[in-house]
Protein backbone atom coordinates (compact mmCIF):
# COMPACT_ATOMS: atom_id res chain seq x y z
CA UNK A 1 0.00 0.00 0.00
CA UNK A 2 1.22 3.48 -1.36
CA UNK A 3 1.97 5.73 1.95
CA UNK A 4 0.38 8.61 0.44
CA UNK A 5 -2.67 7.02 1.09
CA UNK A 6 -2.83 6.91 4.68
CA UNK A 7 -4.08 10.13 6.69
CA UNK A 8 -2.24 12.87 7.49
CA UNK A 9 -2.21 11.83 11.05
CA UNK A 10 -0.95 8.37 10.71
CA UNK A 11 2.37 10.07 8.70
CA UNK A 12 2.83 12.54 11.34
CA UNK A 13 2.65 10.06 14.33
CA UNK A 14 5.57 7.65 12.63
CA UNK A 15 7.44 10.80 12.24
CA UNK A 16 7.30 11.52 16.02
CA UNK A 17 8.94 7.87 17.17
CA UNK A 18 12.10 8.90 17.82
CA UNK A 19 15.63 6.85 19.10
CA UNK A 20 15.11 8.70 22.51
CA UNK A 21 11.93 7.15 22.86
CA UNK A 22 12.76 4.17 21.40
CA UNK A 23 15.88 3.37 23.90
CA UNK A 24 13.34 4.35 26.73
CA UNK A 25 10.92 1.68 25.74
CA UNK A 26 13.40 -0.65 25.28
CA UNK A 27 15.28 0.21 28.58
CA UNK A 28 12.19 -0.79 30.80
CA UNK A 29 12.39 -4.62 29.40
CA UNK A 30 15.37 -4.49 31.82
CA UNK A 31 13.26 -4.50 35.08
CA UNK A 32 11.95 -7.60 33.71
CA UNK A 33 14.55 -9.02 31.62
CA UNK A 34 16.78 -8.99 34.45
CA UNK A 35 15.17 -10.32 37.39
CA UNK A 36 13.22 -12.94 35.06
CA UNK A 37 16.56 -14.46 33.66
CA UNK A 38 18.01 -14.62 37.49
CA UNK A 39 14.84 -16.60 38.22
CA UNK A 40 14.59 -18.89 35.52
CA UNK A 41 17.92 -19.99 35.39
CA UNK A 42 18.82 -19.74 38.96
CA UNK A 43 15.93 -20.09 41.35
CA UNK A 44 15.26 -24.40 41.18
CA UNK A 45 19.17 -24.68 41.90
CA UNK A 46 19.15 -22.03 44.50
CA UNK A 47 15.97 -23.81 46.36
CA UNK A 48 17.57 -27.29 45.90
CA UNK A 49 21.32 -26.84 46.47
CA UNK A 50 21.90 -23.47 48.61
CA UNK A 51 18.25 -23.47 50.75
CA UNK A 52 18.40 -27.03 50.46
CA UNK A 53 14.19 -27.76 49.71
CA UNK A 54 13.01 -31.08 48.18
CA UNK A 55 13.12 -30.81 44.20
CA UNK A 56 9.26 -31.51 44.27
CA UNK A 57 8.46 -28.26 46.76
CA UNK A 58 10.66 -26.00 45.07
CA UNK A 59 9.34 -27.11 41.13
CA UNK A 60 5.92 -26.13 43.12
CA UNK A 61 6.42 -23.33 44.78
CA UNK A 62 5.04 -20.62 42.13
CA UNK A 63 1.84 -21.99 41.61
CA UNK A 64 0.50 -20.33 44.47
CA UNK A 65 1.68 -17.24 43.37
CA UNK A 66 0.05 -18.21 39.60
CA UNK A 67 -3.35 -19.29 41.15
CA UNK A 68 -3.54 -15.92 42.31
CA UNK A 69 -2.26 -14.21 38.79
CA UNK A 70 -5.05 -16.55 37.15
CA UNK A 71 -7.27 -13.83 38.18
CA UNK A 72 -4.66 -10.72 39.21
CA UNK A 73 -3.42 -10.58 36.10
CA UNK A 74 -6.65 -9.98 33.82
CA UNK A 75 -8.03 -7.58 36.59
CA UNK A 76 -4.64 -5.13 36.84
CA UNK A 77 -4.80 -5.06 32.76
CA UNK A 78 -8.89 -4.13 33.48
CA UNK A 79 -8.07 -1.45 35.95
CA UNK A 80 -5.48 -0.03 33.99
CA UNK A 81 -7.56 0.29 30.65
CA UNK A 82 -9.84 2.13 33.33
CA UNK A 83 -7.24 4.55 35.10
CA UNK A 84 -7.56 8.03 34.51
CA UNK A 85 -4.82 10.38 35.81
CA UNK A 86 -2.65 13.19 35.05
CA UNK A 87 -0.25 10.16 34.02
CA UNK A 88 -2.62 8.56 31.76
CA UNK A 89 -3.34 4.92 32.42
CA UNK A 90 -0.37 2.54 32.48
CA UNK A 91 2.16 5.09 34.28
CA UNK A 92 0.77 5.15 37.82
CA UNK A 93 0.62 1.40 38.25
CA UNK A 94 4.39 1.26 36.67
CA UNK A 95 5.96 3.95 38.93
CA UNK A 96 4.27 2.53 42.12
CA UNK A 97 4.62 -0.82 41.64
CA UNK A 98 8.44 -0.53 40.67
CA UNK A 99 9.24 -0.68 44.00
CA UNK A 100 7.59 -3.48 45.99
CA UNK A 101 8.99 -5.63 42.67
CA UNK A 102 12.76 -4.39 43.67
CA UNK A 103 12.18 -5.57 47.43
CA UNK A 104 10.30 -8.79 47.02
CA UNK A 105 12.74 -9.53 44.23
CA UNK A 106 15.09 -9.32 47.01
CA UNK A 107 13.87 -11.73 49.41
CA UNK A 108 13.29 -14.63 47.13
CA UNK A 109 17.00 -14.32 47.68
CA UNK A 110 17.13 -14.64 51.36
CA UNK A 111 17.74 -18.03 53.24
CA UNK A 112 15.81 -17.82 56.15
CA UNK A 113 17.06 -19.81 59.61
CA UNK A 114 14.31 -22.10 59.03
CA UNK A 115 14.69 -26.04 58.77
CA UNK A 116 11.81 -27.20 58.53
CA UNK A 117 10.29 -28.05 54.55
CA UNK A 118 7.04 -26.86 54.81
CA UNK A 119 7.58 -23.60 56.87
CA UNK A 120 10.24 -22.82 54.05
CA UNK A 121 8.28 -23.55 51.64
CA UNK A 122 5.26 -21.21 52.90
CA UNK A 123 8.08 -18.17 53.45
CA UNK A 124 9.20 -18.75 49.49
CA UNK A 125 5.29 -19.09 48.76
CA UNK A 126 4.04 -15.76 50.42
CA UNK A 127 7.25 -14.01 48.69
CA UNK A 128 6.55 -15.17 45.42
CA UNK A 129 2.62 -14.03 45.43
CA UNK A 130 3.86 -10.71 46.65
CA UNK A 131 6.11 -10.60 43.90
CA UNK A 132 3.95 -11.79 41.31
CA UNK A 133 1.64 -9.24 42.25
CA UNK A 134 3.91 -6.00 42.08
CA UNK A 135 5.22 -8.16 38.43
CA UNK A 136 1.64 -7.55 37.25
CA UNK A 137 1.64 -3.98 38.48
CA UNK A 138 4.08 -2.93 36.37
CA UNK A 139 4.49 -5.29 33.42
CA UNK A 140 0.86 -5.63 32.24
CA UNK A 141 0.85 -1.50 31.86
CA UNK A 142 4.67 -1.47 30.30
CA UNK A 143 4.01 -4.19 27.60
CA UNK A 144 0.66 -1.87 26.53
CA UNK A 145 2.86 0.96 25.51
CA UNK A 146 4.15 -0.80 22.61
CA UNK A 147 0.37 -0.67 21.24
CA UNK A 148 0.28 2.89 22.52
CA UNK A 149 3.31 4.11 20.97
CA UNK A 150 3.04 2.85 17.84
CA UNK A 151 0.41 3.02 15.06
CA UNK A 152 1.99 1.10 11.67
CA UNK A 153 2.99 -2.78 10.96
CA UNK A 154 6.76 -1.54 10.86
CA UNK A 155 6.38 0.12 13.94
CA UNK A 156 5.76 -2.30 16.16
CA UNK A 157 8.72 -4.61 14.53
CA UNK A 158 11.02 -1.82 14.65
CA UNK A 159 10.35 -0.88 18.88
CA UNK A 160 9.98 -4.61 19.64
CA UNK A 161 13.19 -5.07 18.22
CA UNK A 162 14.72 -2.22 21.04
CA UNK A 163 12.45 -3.90 23.30
CA UNK A 164 13.81 -7.62 22.33
CA UNK A 165 17.34 -6.17 22.15
CA UNK A 166 17.13 -4.42 25.75
CA UNK A 167 15.47 -8.54 26.74
CA UNK A 168 18.65 -10.00 25.19
CA UNK A 169 20.83 -7.42 26.66
CA UNK A 170 19.10 -7.87 30.37
CA UNK A 171 19.59 -11.60 30.08
CA UNK A 172 23.08 -11.58 29.16
CA UNK A 173 23.90 -8.86 32.11
CA UNK A 174 22.11 -11.20 34.25
CA UNK A 175 24.08 -14.09 33.66
CA UNK A 176 27.85 -11.80 33.38
CA UNK A 177 26.65 -10.56 37.07
CA UNK A 178 26.14 -13.59 38.56
CA UNK A 179 28.74 -15.02 37.29
CA UNK A 180 30.74 -12.03 38.70
CA UNK A 181 28.65 -12.32 42.03
CA UNK A 182 28.87 -15.84 42.60
CA UNK A 183 32.33 -16.34 42.05
CA UNK A 184 33.59 -13.44 44.49
CA UNK A 185 30.82 -13.92 46.93
CA UNK A 186 30.11 -17.37 48.95
CA UNK A 187 26.60 -18.95 49.09
CA UNK A 188 23.57 -18.23 50.00
CA UNK A 189 25.03 -14.23 50.42
CA UNK A 190 26.17 -14.02 46.94
CA UNK A 191 22.31 -14.68 45.44
CA UNK A 192 21.05 -12.40 47.54
CA UNK A 193 23.91 -9.53 46.58
CA UNK A 194 22.87 -10.42 43.06
CA UNK A 195 19.25 -9.63 43.90
CA UNK A 196 20.30 -6.53 45.44
CA UNK A 197 21.58 -5.52 42.25
CA UNK A 198 19.25 -6.74 39.88
CA UNK A 199 16.93 -5.02 41.73
CA UNK A 200 17.92 -1.38 41.79
CA UNK A 201 18.28 -1.54 37.89
CA UNK A 202 15.03 -2.88 37.27
CA UNK A 203 13.86 -0.25 39.62
CA UNK A 204 15.75 2.73 37.54
CA UNK A 205 14.74 1.33 34.36
CA UNK A 206 11.00 1.45 35.31
CA UNK A 207 11.62 5.20 36.00
CA UNK A 208 13.54 6.07 33.02
CA UNK A 209 11.50 4.11 30.61
CA UNK A 210 8.29 6.92 32.10
CA UNK A 211 10.43 9.52 31.75
CA UNK A 212 11.65 9.04 28.32
CA UNK A 213 7.95 7.70 26.36
CA UNK A 214 5.42 9.89 28.31
CA UNK A 215 5.79 12.51 25.31
CA UNK A 216 5.34 10.13 23.06
CA UNK A 217 2.58 8.62 24.93
CA UNK A 218 0.18 11.61 25.23
CA UNK A 219 0.83 12.76 21.74
CA UNK A 220 -0.59 9.13 20.61
CA UNK A 221 -2.94 9.53 22.99
CA UNK A 222 -4.57 13.05 22.24
CA UNK A 223 -5.26 11.99 18.85
CA UNK A 224 -7.05 8.64 20.17
CA UNK A 225 -9.28 10.35 22.29
CA UNK A 226 -10.60 12.37 19.69
CA UNK A 227 -12.43 9.46 18.77
CA UNK A 228 -15.74 8.93 19.78
CA UNK A 229 -16.29 5.30 21.83
CA UNK A 230 -18.71 2.79 23.63
CA UNK A 231 -18.45 2.80 27.13
CA UNK A 232 -16.40 -0.27 28.49
CA UNK A 233 -17.86 -3.50 28.97
CA UNK A 234 -17.67 -5.20 32.00
CA UNK A 235 -14.48 -7.20 33.07
CA UNK A 236 -15.98 -10.72 32.61
CA UNK A 237 -17.17 -9.34 28.93
CA UNK A 238 -14.11 -8.16 27.97
CA UNK A 239 -12.38 -11.33 28.89
CA UNK A 240 -14.80 -12.94 26.46
CA UNK A 241 -14.58 -10.61 23.79
CA UNK A 242 -10.53 -11.30 24.15
CA UNK A 243 -10.56 -14.82 23.98
CA UNK A 244 -13.35 -14.84 20.82
CA UNK A 245 -9.94 -13.22 18.83
CA UNK A 246 -8.97 -16.10 16.80
CA UNK A 247 -5.30 -13.98 15.97
CA UNK A 248 -4.83 -13.19 19.52
CA UNK A 249 -5.48 -17.01 20.48
CA UNK A 250 -2.85 -17.82 17.90
CA UNK A 251 -0.16 -15.35 19.32
CA UNK A 252 -1.19 -16.69 23.06
CA UNK A 253 -0.03 -19.81 21.15
CA UNK A 254 3.43 -18.89 20.17
CA UNK A 255 4.23 -16.92 22.83
CA UNK A 256 3.22 -19.75 25.25
CA UNK A 257 5.26 -22.56 23.33
CA UNK A 258 8.00 -20.23 22.18
CA UNK A 259 8.55 -19.25 26.28
CA UNK A 260 7.55 -22.63 27.69
CA UNK A 261 9.54 -24.15 25.48
CA UNK A 262 13.17 -22.00 26.12
CA UNK A 263 12.12 -21.75 29.77
CA UNK A 264 11.94 -25.28 30.63
CA UNK A 265 15.80 -25.51 29.01
CA UNK A 266 16.74 -22.66 31.23
CA UNK A 267 15.23 -24.22 34.49
CA UNK A 268 17.32 -27.78 33.58
CA UNK A 269 20.85 -25.75 32.37
CA UNK A 270 22.46 -26.00 35.79
CA UNK A 271 21.75 -29.48 36.32
CA UNK A 272 22.95 -30.49 32.20
CA UNK A 273 26.02 -28.70 32.22
CA UNK A 274 26.96 -29.79 36.18
CA UNK A 275 26.09 -33.45 36.71
CA UNK A 276 25.35 -34.60 33.05
CA UNK A 277 28.28 -32.63 31.36
CA UNK A 278 30.31 -32.97 34.08
CA UNK A 279 32.07 -29.29 33.87
CA UNK A 280 32.30 -26.80 36.46
CA UNK A 281 29.45 -24.28 37.20
CA UNK A 282 30.89 -21.66 34.95
CA UNK A 283 30.50 -23.74 32.10
CA UNK A 284 26.57 -22.91 32.79
CA UNK A 285 26.74 -19.55 32.62
CA UNK A 286 29.00 -19.15 29.70
CA UNK A 287 26.84 -21.35 27.40
CA UNK A 288 23.80 -19.23 28.59
CA UNK A 289 26.18 -16.39 27.31
CA UNK A 290 26.76 -18.29 24.24
CA UNK A 291 22.73 -18.62 23.64
CA UNK A 292 21.85 -15.20 24.42
CA UNK A 293 25.11 -13.05 22.86
CA UNK A 294 24.04 -14.92 19.59
CA UNK A 295 19.85 -14.11 20.00
CA UNK A 296 21.41 -10.01 20.32
CA UNK A 297 23.63 -10.11 17.74
CA UNK A 298 20.88 -11.48 15.26
CA UNK A 299 18.54 -9.25 16.55
CA UNK A 300 19.15 -6.05 14.44
CA UNK A 301 18.98 -8.86 11.66
CA UNK A 302 15.29 -10.28 12.37
CA UNK A 303 13.83 -7.17 12.99
CA UNK A 304 14.96 -5.94 9.63
CA UNK A 305 13.55 -9.08 7.99
CA UNK A 306 10.26 -8.65 9.87
CA UNK A 307 9.68 -5.01 8.37
CA UNK A 308 10.53 -6.69 4.66
CA UNK A 309 8.69 -10.26 4.36
CA UNK A 310 6.82 -10.43 7.74
CA UNK A 311 6.56 -11.40 11.35
CA UNK A 312 5.24 -14.65 10.55
CA UNK A 313 8.19 -15.75 8.02
CA UNK A 314 11.10 -14.20 9.99
CA UNK A 315 9.62 -16.84 13.20
CA UNK A 316 8.97 -19.79 10.41
CA UNK A 317 12.40 -19.73 9.24
CA UNK A 318 14.71 -18.55 12.60
CA UNK A 319 12.96 -20.91 14.63
CA UNK A 320 13.87 -24.37 13.44
CA UNK A 321 17.63 -23.32 14.19
CA UNK A 322 16.14 -24.10 18.20
CA UNK A 323 14.17 -26.99 17.04
CA UNK A 324 17.48 -28.84 16.00
CA UNK A 325 19.68 -27.54 18.94
CA UNK A 326 17.58 -28.72 21.77
CA UNK A 327 17.41 -32.12 20.36
CA UNK A 328 21.06 -32.06 19.51
CA UNK A 329 21.52 -31.39 22.84
CA UNK A 330 20.09 -34.80 24.34
CA UNK A 331 22.45 -36.54 22.31
CA UNK A 332 25.80 -34.54 23.48
CA UNK A 333 28.25 -36.72 26.06
CA UNK A 334 30.15 -35.75 28.85
CA UNK A 335 33.71 -34.23 27.25
CA UNK A 336 31.81 -33.06 24.03
CA UNK A 337 31.81 -29.40 24.93
CA UNK A 338 33.23 -27.66 21.89
CA UNK A 339 29.66 -29.66 20.37
CA UNK A 340 27.95 -28.06 23.07
CA UNK A 341 28.38 -24.41 22.57
CA UNK A 342 28.25 -25.20 18.65
CA UNK A 343 24.46 -26.50 19.97
CA UNK A 344 24.31 -23.29 21.94
CA UNK A 345 24.80 -20.86 19.26
CA UNK A 346 22.00 -22.51 16.77
CA UNK A 347 19.98 -22.18 19.84
CA UNK A 348 19.92 -18.35 19.71
CA UNK A 349 19.01 -18.04 16.27
CA UNK A 350 15.52 -19.10 17.14
CA UNK A 351 15.64 -17.31 20.47
CA UNK A 352 15.99 -14.10 18.76
CA UNK A 353 13.14 -14.29 16.94
CA UNK A 354 10.60 -15.85 19.81
CA UNK A 355 11.70 -12.49 21.78
CA UNK A 356 10.61 -10.21 18.52
CA UNK A 357 7.62 -11.75 17.35
CA UNK A 358 4.81 -12.46 19.79
CA UNK A 359 4.97 -8.97 21.13
CA UNK A 360 5.39 -7.50 17.60
CA UNK A 361 2.22 -9.38 16.58
CA UNK A 362 0.06 -8.66 19.53
CA UNK A 363 -0.62 -4.89 18.64
CA UNK A 364 -1.67 -5.50 15.32
CA UNK A 365 -4.15 -7.98 17.26
CA UNK A 366 -5.17 -4.75 19.33
CA UNK A 367 -6.06 -2.44 16.12
CA UNK A 368 -8.15 -5.47 14.70
CA UNK A 369 -10.21 -5.76 18.18
CA UNK A 370 -10.64 -1.48 18.19
CA UNK A 371 -11.93 -2.06 14.51
CA UNK A 372 -14.47 -4.49 15.34
CA UNK A 373 -15.61 -3.09 18.69
CA UNK A 374 -14.05 0.49 18.80
CA UNK A 375 -12.26 0.44 21.36
CA UNK A 376 -8.66 0.55 22.66
CA UNK A 377 -8.42 -2.41 25.12
CA UNK A 378 -4.74 -3.29 25.24
CA UNK A 379 -4.48 -3.37 29.16
CA UNK A 380 -6.98 -6.80 28.88
CA UNK A 381 -4.94 -8.13 25.87
CA UNK A 382 -1.50 -7.70 27.71
CA UNK A 383 -2.37 -9.16 30.93
CA UNK A 384 -3.36 -12.39 29.40
CA UNK A 385 0.09 -12.53 27.72
CA UNK A 386 1.59 -11.34 30.81
CA UNK A 387 0.08 -13.83 32.49
CA UNK A 388 1.06 -16.78 29.70
CA UNK A 389 5.03 -15.46 30.44
CA UNK A 390 4.96 -15.85 33.89
CA UNK A 391 2.92 -19.21 33.39
CA UNK A 392 5.62 -20.66 31.54
CA UNK A 393 7.86 -20.11 34.48
CA UNK A 394 6.13 -21.38 36.80
CA UNK A 395 5.33 -24.48 34.63
CA UNK A 396 8.52 -24.54 33.44
CA UNK A 397 10.01 -24.88 36.94
CA UNK A 398 7.10 -27.11 38.62
CA UNK A 399 7.75 -29.32 35.55
CA UNK A 400 11.21 -29.82 36.08
CA UNK A 401 11.04 -29.89 39.70
CA UNK A 402 8.21 -33.02 39.54
CA UNK A 403 10.35 -34.63 37.26
CA UNK A 404 13.70 -34.55 38.64
CA UNK A 405 12.22 -35.25 42.55
CA UNK A 406 10.52 -38.68 41.14
CA UNK A 407 13.97 -39.70 39.53
CA UNK A 408 15.64 -39.47 42.56
CA UNK A 409 17.51 -36.26 42.36
CA UNK A 410 19.58 -36.04 45.57
CA UNK A 411 19.69 -32.32 46.82
CA UNK A 412 22.30 -30.49 49.04
CA UNK A 413 22.99 -27.32 50.55
CA UNK A 414 25.81 -24.92 50.00
CA UNK A 415 27.87 -25.96 52.86
CA UNK A 416 27.94 -30.04 51.61
CA UNK A 417 30.03 -31.00 48.95
CA UNK A 418 27.68 -31.75 45.40
CA UNK A 419 26.10 -35.45 45.38
CA UNK A 420 26.96 -38.01 42.90
CA UNK A 421 23.14 -38.19 41.23
CA UNK A 422 21.82 -41.77 40.02
CA UNK A 423 21.01 -42.86 36.57
CA UNK A 424 17.43 -42.15 36.37
CA UNK A 425 17.98 -38.42 37.50
CA UNK A 426 20.76 -38.15 34.72
CA UNK A 427 18.42 -39.15 32.23
CA UNK A 428 15.79 -36.94 33.67
CA UNK A 429 17.52 -33.83 32.64
CA UNK A 430 18.77 -34.96 29.02
CA UNK A 431 14.92 -35.45 28.52
CA UNK A 432 13.78 -32.39 30.14
CA UNK A 433 16.26 -30.66 28.00
CA UNK A 434 15.95 -32.12 24.74
CA UNK A 435 12.41 -33.87 23.79
CA UNK A 436 10.09 -32.04 26.17
CA UNK A 437 11.39 -28.91 24.40
CA UNK A 438 11.67 -29.43 20.96
CA UNK A 439 8.40 -31.15 20.84
CA UNK A 440 6.72 -27.57 22.23
CA UNK A 441 8.74 -25.77 19.61
CA UNK A 442 7.47 -27.73 16.55
CA UNK A 443 3.59 -26.86 18.35
CA UNK A 444 4.68 -22.74 18.17
CA UNK A 445 5.86 -23.58 14.77
CA UNK A 446 2.68 -25.00 13.39
CA UNK A 447 0.72 -22.07 15.36
CA UNK A 448 2.70 -19.66 13.88
CA UNK A 449 1.76 -21.00 10.14
CA UNK A 450 -1.51 -20.68 10.58
CA UNK A 451 -1.56 -16.60 12.02
CA UNK A 452 -3.86 -14.84 9.82
CA UNK A 453 -2.60 -10.81 10.06
CA UNK A 454 -0.34 -10.30 7.45
CA UNK A 455 1.70 -6.78 6.49
CA UNK A 456 -1.20 -5.91 3.51
CA UNK A 457 -3.97 -7.34 5.88
CA UNK A 458 -2.96 -4.86 8.96
CA UNK A 459 -2.22 -2.20 6.67
CA UNK A 460 -6.56 -2.68 5.51
CA UNK A 461 -7.25 -2.63 9.33
CA UNK A 462 -5.00 0.93 10.04
CA UNK A 463 -6.54 2.75 6.94
CA UNK A 464 -10.42 2.04 7.92
CA UNK A 465 -9.55 3.10 11.37
CA UNK A 466 -8.41 5.63 9.97
CA UNK A 467 -10.77 6.62 8.09
CA UNK A 468 -13.80 6.12 11.03
CA UNK A 469 -11.04 8.70 12.78
CA UNK A 470 -11.42 11.46 9.40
Amino acid sequence: MNNSSLPRTVTSQREQLNLKTKIAYGAGELAGAIPNNILVFFVLFFFTNVAGLNASLAGSLILVGKAWDAINDPLIGWLSDKTRSRLGRRYPWMLIGAIPLAISFCLLWFTPPITNQWLKFAYYNLIFILYYAAVSSVWIPYSTLGAELTTTYNERTNVTGFRSAFAIGGSIFALVLAQIVLAIFEAPQSYLYMAGIASLISLLAVYFCVWGTYKRYKTIQTQREQIQRKAPEPLLTQIKIALSNKPFLCVVGIYLCSWLGTQVTAAVLPYFVVDWMQLPKNHFTQMALAIQGTALILMPFWSIMGQKIGKKAIYCIGIPGTIIAQAGFFFLQPGQTTLMYILSVMAGIGISVAYITPYAMLPDVVDLDELNTGQRREGIFYGFVVQTQKLCVAAAIFLVGKILDSSGLVPTVATEAPPVQPNSALWAIRLIIGPIPTLILILGFVIAYIYPITKSKHEEIVLKISERRE
